[in-house]
């Protein structure tokens, strides 16, 4: 039922061959760094550039270099953060969570804590589903680059070549508009989240698409930012057009399959079908109150459709720092990482502002300079799903918390892991009771205590085979 309702939605936008290609913009494999160069003005072009440039890519991916990471602190105690995590859903603060933390190709933990319904409660664990939402993004831009690996696509490669029914609002800017672009955000777009509240009123993915073709630009494509959920997922339909094969499945089989991402799944079918998964909620007068999940921006399968336990987030974690270069080369996952886009806005609020020096985005990444440290990031949020991921290249390091409501509080968790795997001073990000006994405590128990703590652990994790 739902690859035919799908297949009858692409009919009007069916692929065509490709035409021919325009001189290099970058250059045409992911086994290289990208090689950004301003789009010469065209004569006719009536989109003007926008004053902020795209940056040049910084050569910061330390840990798949021949530079071997740096260690973490002898203090770095992952059975504080394990406890921190559990007083996260002590009292309901949160009802459910999830975290994983891995370093050098090994999960150092992947547990799960609360409940994943409050009016039907049943332990989260390692391997409960959540629903990621715009943490999609990373896997969109990861498939991109796979198919870019294989010759199938080029980053500079133009999506009405492969979406012959796209629009925008200006011809020159329709023709320049590239896969590197949309995976950027720098579409050109004036509007953030460009018709995002047609999605949430239920509209079609592709009746809204068609709408960007009345949408004002505020530059031509590349060079200004501009966050998207619905143009983003354009590079669905330049998937289709390239493999032949729904960006759903594409995801699945290059992706889910190899790297062991056993309980992922796509859409609002996905989720309803996992064995454990963990409900939507929001709070009210009476506490906290569990929805059905709603299919809005399920239909943005790119942009956000997909779901995952913390158990395959370890997984993706231990991918995207380097350790399976069976499936995503070293190289690739470089020039994923690099940041194209400055993006000054991100570091206005909470932990950003007193931490972030510098932001960019990359290729359905954000990369940050965080205190003085390069670290590659997104997070996602939905109607009662939270989500936020992190890797510190430096360290061959990486965290994902996942959480089932609308609460802003585990937010701060992300940052007393990260100032503890960098050896910051301590801050307190958290409001917990005792935080800073927690934050502060040497790396004193034995393992087996480790193991022990609070929470569902997960079936522990070696590396991969390399």
């Amino acid at each position: 039922m739902k690859d035919n309702r799908k297949r009858r939605s692409l009919r009007p936008w069916r692929p065509a061959l490709l035409g021919a290609m325009l001189p290099l913009a970058l250059t045409s494999t992911a086994q290289t760094s990208l090689q950004w160069r301003q789009p010469e003005p065209a004569a006719t072009q009536s989109v003007t550039a926008h004053p902020e440039s795209p940056t040049r890519p910084m050569p910061y991916r330390t840990s798949l270099s021949s530079q071997p990471p740096v260690s973490l602190p002898a203090g770095f105690d992952v059975a504080a953060f394990e406890r921190m995590a559990q007083q996260l859903t002590v009292g309901r603060r949160v009802p459910g969570l999830a975290l994983a933390i891995v370093q050098n190709g090994r999960v150092l933990s992947a547990r799960g804590y609360g409940v994943t319904d409050v009016s039907a409660p049943q332990s989260v664990d390692a391997h409960t589903v959540f629903r990621l939402a715009s943490l999609s993004k990373g896997f969109a831009g990861t498939l991109t680059g796979l198919l870019v690996n294989d010759g199938a696509l080029r980053w500079d490669s133009k999506v009405v070549d492969y979406v012959p029914g796209f629009r925008l609002n200006d011809p020159a800017a329709t023709r320049q508009l590239t896969v590197a672009d949309v995976i950027s955000h720098r579409t050109g777009l004036r509007v953030h989240n460009a018709f995002d509240r047609d999605i949430e009123n239920n509209a079609a993915y592709y009746t809204v698409a068609h709408k960007l073709a009345s949408a004002p630009l505020d530059c031509a494509p590349g060079q200004c930012y501009a966050y998207q959920n619905v143009a983003f997922s354009l590079i669905g339909d330049v998937v289709f057009a390239s493999t032949g094969n729904f960006y759903e499945r594409e995801v699945e089989r290059r992706l889910f399959k190899p790297l062991g991402m056993n309980d992922a799944s796509m859409g609002l079918a996905g989720i309803e079908s996992s064995p454990r998964w963990a409900r939507p909620h929001v709070r009210n007068r009476n506490g906290w109150t569990a929805l059905t999940p709603k299919p809005a921006y399920y239909r943005l399968a790119p942009a956000a459709g997909i779901n995952a336990s913390i158990s395959d987030m370890a997984q993706w974690l231990i991918a995207q720092t380097g350790h399976r270069p069976d499936v995503l080369p070293a190289p690739l996952l470089a020039t994923l990482h690099a940041p194209v886009i400055s993006t000054p806005g991100e570091m206005r609020t909470s932990w950003r502002h007193a931490r972030v020096q510098s932001a960019g985005y990359a290729l359905g990444w954000r990369v940050y300079d965080y205190a003085g440290h390069p670290l590659v990031f997104h997070a996602g949020a939905v109607q009662g799903y939270r989500g936020m991921l992190a890797m510190l290249p430096e360290r061959d390091f990486g965290v994902a918390i996942l959480w089932n409501s609308s609460s802003h509080l585990p937010s701060g968790l992300l940052p007393t892991i990260l100032d503890r795997a960098l050896g910051l001073p301590a801050q307190q990000w958290l409001d917990l009771p005792d935080e800073d006994d927690l934050m502060l405590a040497e790396s004193t128990a034995p393992a087996e205590d480790r193991d022990n703590a609070s929470g569902s652990a997960a079936n522990r994790a070696t590396a991969s085979p390399q």
